[in-house]
Order: C-alpha cells, then sequence, then structure tokens
C-alpha cells in the first residue's frame, strides 16, 4: 500500500476516533449537539442509541488502525476496513444525512483508489 494510502488509512482511524468521542460522550453536550444539529431533547433522547455508534466507530478506528500497524501485512486488513467505512458511509448517507458521503464514503473511496494505484 502506498505512503499516501496509508495517511489516507491513518486520518480515518483519527477521524473515527473522533466520531466516537463526539458520540460516546459528546452527543448531548454543546459540541456533540452542535456537530450533529440536533437539540437537548432529542440528544437526551438518543444518548444510548449513539454511544452505541460510537462504539461500531470505534471498533473501525481499531481495525484501520491496526492494519497499519502491521505495515505490509496488514494490507488486507485496511482494505476490508477502508470496505467497511465506504459501506457505513454510503449507507449513512442514504438514511441519515448526505454530509456522511464526504465525512466518510469519499475519503475511503480514495483511500481504496489510492491502494489499488499503488
Amino acid at each position: 500500500m502506498s505512503t499516501a494510502a496509508n495517511i489516507v488509512v491513518g486520518l480515518l482511524g483519527l477521524l473515527h476516533i473522533y466520531i466516537l468521542v463526539l458520540e460516546m460522550f459528546l452527543w448531548d453536550k454543546p459540541r456533540g449537539m452542535k456537530a450533529f444539529g440536533l437539540t437537548q431533547e432529542f440528544a437526551t433522547q438518543t444518548k444510548v442509541l449513539a454511544a452505541n455508534q460510537g462504539l461500531y466507530n470505534g471498533f473501525l478506528a481499531a481495525g484501520l488502525l491496526w492494519g497499519l500497524s502491521m505495515g505490509a501485512a496488514g494490507n488486507p486488513v485496511k482494505v476490508f476496513f477502508l470496505l467497511c467505512v465506504l459501506v457505513a458511509g454510503l449507507y449513512g448517507a442514504a438514511t441519515a444525512s448526505k454530509r456522511i458521503l464526504f465525512v466518510q464514503a469519499v475519503p475511503a473511496a480514495l483511500g481504496l483508489g489510492l491502494w489499488a494505484l499503488a
């Protein structure tokens, strides 16, 4: 996997750690509500669901960073988790917010494209 692809994988891993923090710990706090455009009432009602979502984003981050830690031997792991992020981003864009397409799916597709070119 090329250096550029590995950089994208690392950045996506860090992004998903950030999303984990937003969803698990800041969902009903000003920063989390601003990030997701939530009202206090909605954030309070959905806090447990958001924490569950955050945990899944943490698993995506763990997989991406695990693949990076393995060097070249981790290429299959990185590709698998990039595909997971791509699918999650496409589903999120179709069902929740078009913004997710650009935050998750496009970077994952970029990483996969860079991997394919390497």
